[in-house]
């Protein structure tokens, strides 16, 4: 064998053996860890902690306390919602609401939801509405959102049911007002979950519409 192809054994070895080092070498720095100091990894690793209340309400109830958040329609645009418990009851998502009043009855000592109905305050048949009311069983909360116009065919036998369930507004109801309501079948004095907003065209927010409403809080579970 010839000196010069001696060499090129020689030299092809060698390439192969600094190779095989490098890699060696690469490989094994990459799975080391790198120690970064505890007060350093320790702001790192501590994960944030969201907390997400029942309904989106800013803070949670206490036990025995129902989580209910309403919202009125705004305009005739964007439709109202109605949350109780974590649960949409009603909303435009849901595809379940509609013009005049959105009204859901929940029982007041299990939360569940009885039934739940709009009804069209503008050009719709008020008997319906009529009947719902005196359907409504001994214990029951009704949350009530407007959508539109929730008082054109409001008249004094309905706004004398909303009354005894707890209503301070719905005596003054009218076309195109805001309301949004939280009472219940056997309350005794005036419910603290009311808002109303009058269709006025000096303060109206929206044109021809008041303001949207939004009501959220925690009512009391009924205890038998």
């Amino acid at each position: 064998m010839r000196v010069s192809d001696l060499l090129r054994i020689l030299a092809l070895i060698f390439v192969l053996i600094t190779s095989w080092i490098f890699i060696y070498s690469y490989f094994s720095f990459s799975k080391r860890t790198i120690g970064l100091p505890r007060w350093l990894a320790g702001s790192d690793s501590k994960k944030i902690r969201v907390v997400k209340n029942k309904c989106g309400l800013s803070k949670p109830c206490a036990e025995d306390f129902f989580a209910f958040k309403i919202c009125s329609g705004a305009a005739n645009v964007v439709g109202p919602s109605i949350c109780f418990e974590d649960h949409m009851i009603m909303s435009p998502v849901k595809n379940n609401v509609g013009r005049g009043l959105n009204i859901a009855l929940v029982n007041g000592t299990t939360g569940m939801v009885l039934k739940h109905n709009h009804f069209d305050m503008y050009s719709g048949d008020v008997q319906l509405l009529v009947k719902f009311l005196k359907g409504i069983p001994e214990g029951m909360l009704v949350l009530v959102a407007s959508y539109d116009d929730p008082g054109t065919k409001m008249n004094d036998e309905i706004r004398a049911f909303f009354s005894t369930l707890g209503s301070s507004y719905a005596k003054h109801l009218g076309f195109r007002d805001s309301w949004i309501f939280l009472g219940a079948k056997d309350i005794k004095d005036k419910s603290p979950f009311e808002q109303f907003l009058k269709n006025n065209p000096n303060t109206n927010k929206y044109d021809g519409w008041p303001e949207m409403l939004e009501l959220e809080g925690c009512v009391p579970r009924k205890v038998l």
